[in-house]
């Protein structure tokens, strides 16, 4: 689908996000495997937490797994009144569209779980896949993970190698999926990841939590948590020092909680407020500290921000984001120890580098090229497809400020690249096409609609 953002068309104003999806990934998973009734509100209808709640029901009884599948056909986020979603002619002043997705699970803990009849999809989600390895690593049976052509590009053998160590057996194909595990007994390590990586740590975790003697994940750099609060609010034996966490085997009870918004979908808003030089709030956002870098980030770039924490659901920290009216950017360095805190904000941290004065580079990006897409490659060629000035260096990506011109840039299939691309034609000299904006879909359902909410005009 083509999709035609209009420059300049964003009034600011208060806005809300969907429910975080890294967070809605983990919180399923951990439901699914209490031992009694969980439930959960503000889940995402994002494609990715869907491909998890669908694979989570193959793995439970059907009266349980019937739950997770109908949550999965729910319809995504509701307007409240008749607001039309685009070219809404009336003045803007908050984004209207609301995310009240809920979802009720009677667990039977990891001894509920049971063979699916067939492999598992996993649909675009590297999280879904390597986060479900950590739960099938001590299952009495085999199962097999696949998923779409682009997932079957990256790399596994980094949550596969720690599963082998611990005792079960993990086989890829050449290091991609589709991944076969054979869970068994398993047996408490410690890993020191080469990649920084919650995925990894978050499955070694879930797996820790059958092995025997206590299984430990060392980080070079710190990545988000949210597994390792929900684990400690539930009463597990975690262990939380400076880029070490510890856990030992724990059968975790149910639970309930709200998941908070997004808090990478937010930094999509921020930016279009940053290029527009509005002002904007963002209510009932997530305010864990190891996802909100990207703010440090566009703080040297001139965004004034401020977080306030107003309460926290299960560990994590909930509250109100405000961005004050920008008056210019200028760029900056996004070094080697700072990108694995920002990894998913690169691609609108660059779009946003682009309208800024100077260069601004990111340093040791090479990870960037196994995402949904090669975002390295394909964040500069679409800067230069708009007009704009983008390198790679290595493994290195070079931004110069010297704005877009407009144009159609092409999304790749990736959602990331689609909402940066969308948010970047703010500030453009012309109106900017993107090819396949459905890609918002996978984390940001509801994108263009919370957009035109927020004044911005598209065209089909």
């Amino acid at each position: 689908m083509r999709l035609t953002v209009h420059p300049g068309s964003f009034a600011g104003g208060r806005a809300v996000v969907p429910g975080d999806k890294s967070i809605a990934h983990r919180w399923l998973i951990l439901a699914a495997t209490a031992e009694g009734r969980s439930e959960l509100q503000g889940l995402p209808s994002a494609l990715d937490v869907k491909a998890t709640a669908r694979a989570l029901a193959r793995l439970l009884s059907p009266a349980i797994g019937s739950r997770l599948d109908g949550w999965t056909s729910n319809p995504g986020p509701t307007r409240n009144g008749d607001r039309s979603t685009r070219n809404d002619p009336r003045p803007q002043v908050a984004a209207r569209t609301r995310f009240t997705s809920m979802l009720e699970v009677e667990g039977r803990g990891r001894v509920g779980l049971q063979p699916a009849q067939g492999p598992l999809d996993c649909g675009n989600s590297g999280t879904t896949m390597r986060l479900l390895c950590g739960v099938l690593a001590s299952t009495p049976f085999e199962t097999v993970l696949e998923g779409d052509a682009s997932l079957a590009t990256r790399p596994m053998e980094r949550v596969a190698a720690p599963l082998r160590a611990m005792g079960a057996r993990v086989k890829t194909d050449h290091g991609h999926a589709p991944v076969t595990v054979r869970g068994g007994t398993l047996r408490g390590i410690e890993h020191r990841s080469e990649v920084p990586s919650a995925q990894v740590k978050s499955a070694v975790l879930l797996a820790g939590l059958t092995a025997e003697d206590e299984t430990t994940v060392l980080e070079e750099a710190d990545t988000r948590d949210h597994m390792e609060r929900a684990l400690s609010n539930l009463g597990a034996p975690v262990r939380i020092e400076p880029g070490r966490v510890s856990v030992r085997a724990f059968q975790h009870p149910g639970f309930g909680a709200k998941v908070p918004g997004d808090a990478s979908s937010a930094a999509f808003l921020v930016a279009a407020a940053a290029l527009t030089g509005r002002a904007l709030v963002i209510e009932g956002v997530g305010v864990n500290p190891t996802r909100t870098h990207y703010l440090q980030v566009l703080g040297r770039m001139g965004v004034r921000s401020h977080l306030e924490e107003l309460e926290v659901e299960l560990g994590e920290p909930v509250g109100r984001l405000e961005v004050e009216a920008c008056d210019g950017l200028t760029g900056t360095v996004v070094d080697a120890g700072e990108l694995p805190l920002v990894i998913d904000e690169v691609p609108i941290l660059a779009f946003v580098a682009v309208h800024a004065v100077g260069e601004t580079r990111f340093e040791a990006a090479a990870d960037l090229r196994e995402k949904e897409s090669d975002r390295l490659g394909g964040l500069a060629e679409a800067i230069r497809a708009l007009g704009g000035s983008a390198a790679v260096e290595g493994d290195e990506l070079l931004v110069v400020g010297d704005g877009l011109r407009g144009g159609t840039a092409e999304a790749r299939g990736d959602h990331r690249m689609a909402m940066a691309i969308a948010v970047s034609a703010l500030a453009a000299r012309a109106p900017i096409s993107i090819d396949g904006i459905e890609a918002a879909d996978v984390s940001f359902p509801g994108f263009v609609s919370t957009l035109a909410s927020l004044g911005v005009r598209f065209e089909d």
